[in-house]
């Protein structure tokens, strides 16, 4: 019986100059490709176990991908173990995967970028971020691109490799809110009590400003034509922080004009010399 099997195993149903192909060697290919496949799901299983709906839903999308790859590797392997010469294969094919290689690399690197986002959960929908000065919030996280509304209601679509090579900002991954300031100069003999005071009450009346017990006054210079102060807030959206500083300045200049307290402009002395000529 041993010996009928072991005739099977070594039948060969391919024989010939380069070629040795037996059907053990079809049984070692399909048990690799079994092995390989119970492997990849149990990394995909352990992967995807903490992630959410749509994040699990976006690696699977890519998983599949590397997943086929995979496979022909591993096909390519025990072919060339089984004394199939592949190198002819890979040698005609090798300029070709040098072109598209280059060609798909910006490609692979914002879908690698965009797994290893989702992974470390740097980035989140509903984020409010600040990428090469422009503030915008995080409305779709795809493999290769992120979608970014700004505050003057235009869509960012930025390469996710972006975010792997340049400093990102995140504003809210702290906390939900945003801290935000706003500055003001006086005159100098100007009464700073009340200069603080009326700081923090105009931000304390602003529509949009939170943490009022937060609130924070600084005296921050003395410069050359005024005394700066700038006061501190939080807000529950940093999308609207824009309008919420444009209404303190409008409380606040308001405010400065019933104390009669003034905003000075910068003031220089100039001095003409003339020469006299003998």
């Amino acid at each position: 019986m041993l010996k009928q099997i072991t005739e099977i195993l070594k039948f060969k149903l391919i024989d010939t100059k380069s070629i040795d192909f037996t059907v053990a060697n079809i049984l070692v290919l399909v048990f690799a490709l079994i092995f390989t496949s119970v492997i990849l799901k149990l990394i995909r299983k352990v992967v995807t176990r903490k992630l959410s709906t749509d994040d699990k839903n976006k690696f699977i999308s890519v998983f599949q991908f590397a997943k086929y790859v995979i496979y022909v590797l591993v096909f390519i392997f025990i072919l060339h173990s089984s004394g199939i010469n592949m190198n002819v294969f890979i040698t005609a094919s090798a300029a070709l995967f040098v072109g598209i290689g280059f060609a798909l690399q910006t490609f692979f690197q914002d879908i690698i970028s965009g797994i290893l986002m989702i992974l470390d959960q740097s980035l989140h929908v509903g984020d409010i971020i600040e990428v090469d000065g422009k503030v915008g919030q995080v409305k779709e996280i795809k493999l290769r691109t992120t979608r970014v509304v700004t505050r003057n209601d235009r869509v960012m679509i930025i390469p996710n490799h972006k975010f792997m090579i340049e400093t990102l900002f995140n504003w809210t991954q702290n906390n939900s809110t945003n801290r935000e300031n706003v500055t003001i100069g006086v005159a100098y003999g100007s009464d700073v009590n009340l200069v603080k005071q009326i700081l923090i009450n105009c931000a304390k009346s602003t529509e949009g400003v939170i943490l009022p017990e937060s609130i924070a006054v600084l005296f921050e210079d003395f410069a050359d034509s005024s005394l700066n102060f700038a006061v501190y807030f939080h807000v529950d959206n940093g999308m609207n922080s824009p309008k919420i500083q444009s209404d303190i300045r409008f409380k606040i200049d308001q405010e400065f004009r019933k104390n009669n307290i003034q905003i000075p402009f910068p003031q220089r002395d100039v001095r003409i010399v003339t020469s006299k000529e003998n």
